[in-house]
This record gives C-alpha cells, structure tokens and sequence, in this order.
C-alpha cells in the first residue's frame, strides 16, 4: 500500500524557516522523481521545487529560488523542502508528490504552512 505523508509545518514569522518532511512507502522510492506543490486559499496548486530520482537534478518556482532548498535521502525514503526567509505570500498548504511517469503518481495529504506576526 502506498503511502506519501507530509510532516513539519506550522506557523512561522516572516523571515523564519521550517524544514518539511516527505515520508513514502510502498513503492520504490530511488525511482521516482519528488515535487513540492503548494496551494493557497483561492488559488491553483503550484509547483514549488523538484528533484530527479537521484537527487542530481533539481528545478525551482522563481518565486523561492535562493530560498528553498529540495533534497532526498533514498536510503530513508524521504524527501525534505527546506524554506528559508519565508514570506507570508508563501502561506500555503504544502504536498509532496512522488512521480516516475503518468501511471505512476502519488500525493500526499499537505501540511499547512502559516507565515504570519
């Protein structure tokens, strides 16, 4: 059974940092590519940041280059997004999303992220 489960979020000052978790089991973790989407109130889901299966490729939204960080430990199945600097605008519910190709996808629940004083 597969299960993709995010952890770590909470609310934060503007300025602060929160490390998310993304815990997966029940199917190859190595061989999938990891995302983290986020969807705020009245707005589309966004991709935030990706990782190949490797860990050797990574791809960010413009908006939190040189802010957040992707990564994976294949050896613990889990991915991680560390935020730095945040800003409310990055308010959001966050979801992890393991994909190797367009049979093979799989999200998590979210964990919401509150920035705010």
């Amino acid at each position: 059974q597969v299960h993709v489960v995010e952890s770590g979020g909470g609310l934060v000052q503007p300025g602060g940092s929160l490390r998310l978790s993304c815990a997966a089991s029940g199917f190859t973790f190595s061989t999938y590519a990891m995302s983290w989407y986020r969807q705020a109130p009245g707005k589309e889901r966004e991709l935030v940041a990706a990782i190949s299966s490797a860990g050797s490729s990574t791809n960010y939204a413009d908006s939190v280059k040189g802010r957040f960080a992707i990564s994976r430990d294949n050896a613990k199945n889990t991915a991680f997004l560390q935020m730095n600097s945040l800003k409310p605008e990055d308010t959001a519910v966050y979801y992890c999303k393991a994909h190797r190709d367009a049979s093979y996808v799989y999200w998590g629940q979210g964990t919401q992220v509150t920035v705010s004083s």
